[in-house]
């Protein structure tokens, strides 16, 4: 008694609930979720961390430039006054590629992020 190759075998068959693979798939997508969700929550934390630290730095930096304004303003006005000493500083600065604002520091730019050139495309 040869079993027929085209008759489906009743007997082997089982019906599989998809219920338990789509279970497992909706979990793993879910921990997926968490664990991003998770790793982005901490990566925020960080980059407060950082611009924090960054806009402490910014403000030492500026009050040591607008003191170093105020030298290099100073000391123009020394050279335009006639002092040698001060017209050669002066002079060297130039060649170097320092200008001086006699009238005081600039206004600072607006505040928020630059906004950068775009790219030049190739075509």
């Amino acid at each position: 008694m040869a079993a027929d190759p085209l008759e489906p075998a009743t007997r082997d068959r089982r019906d599989w609930s998809p219920f338990i693979p789509l279970l497992i798939l909706m979990l793993t997508y879910l921990g997926w979720t968490l664990f991003q969700t998770y790793q982005l929550m901490r990566e925020s934390d960080a980059l407060v961390k950082v611009h924090a630290n960054q806009e402490r730095q910014f403000q030492e930096s500026k009050k040591l430039r607008d003191s170093l304004d105020k030298v290099a303003r100073e000391t123009q006005m020394l050279a335009n006054r006639g002092n040698k000493g001060a017209l050669l500083i002066v002079d060297e600065l130039r060649k170097r590629g320092v200008t001086i604002n006699p009238e005081g520091s600039a206004q600072p730019p607006a505040s928020g992020p630059a906004t950068p050139a775009p790219a030049p495309t190739k075509k």
